[in-house]
């Protein structure tokens, strides 16, 4: 009986092996980085979201909350602060993660701060400056990274791009995401 047991074991777990190794549950399929050379060294690597079609969430004591029925905090420390969610595209326009905005206004001030997650490479962590420049800029510090990213430091620019094509399914414009990596961070070994 015991023999039975084990060997019932041994074979439901070489039986799921062998149909989590025909069937996988998940198929990731990672696209090809599109990085190319920056004019004054390092890499540049062009980020799109897609708005409203990319927006996937959006909370906030004074927004619309998307998806309908979106419950934000009433809790006064939870008042100044904004989150967006959206999808991430490269420049072929293949959605190719996620991106969190976030945002709080403490009297004049404002901290912006944008968290690009990659699956396939990993994540930044990106502070922007508040305040646009005369082109319409908005430039940031990448402050920490993972996976590949991890050694990576560099600069990323927001510019909000409106759509000019006139077509009637079209995006209103969408928001570029351009990032320099200047170097890559060496390690204290």
């Amino acid at each position: 009986m015991i023999k039975t047991f084990f060997f019932g074991i041994i074979l439901g777990i070489a039986v799921a092996a062998g149909a989590l190794y025909a069937l996988p549950v998940v198929d990731q399929h990672r696209e090809a980085s599109i990085i190319s050379v920056a004019p004054n060294g390092g890499s540049a690597e062009v980020f799109n979201i897609n708005i409203p079609t990319d927006r996937i969430m959006v909370g906030g004591s004074k927004q619309s909350p998307l998806p309908a029925g979106l419950v934000w905090p009433q809790d006064e420390m939870f008042g100044s602060i904004n989150a967006e969610l959206f999808k991430v595209r490269n420049a072929h326009n293949s959605v190719i993660g996620v991106a969190a905005r976030t945002s709080a206004r403490e009297g004049e001030s404002i901290v912006l701060d944008w968290v690009i997650h990659i699956p396939a490479r990993g994540s930044m962590y990106v502070n922007m400056n508040p305040v646009a420049d005369e082109y319409g800029y908005r430039s940031g510090e990448i402050r920490a990274g993972s996976r590949e990213l991890a050694s990576i430091s560099g600069v990323v620019t927001e510019r909000w791009v409106a759509d000019t094509s006139g077509e009637a399914d079209a995006p209103t414009g969408h928001l570029e995401l351009a990032t320099i990596y200047i170097s890559t961070l060496e390690s204290d070994e």
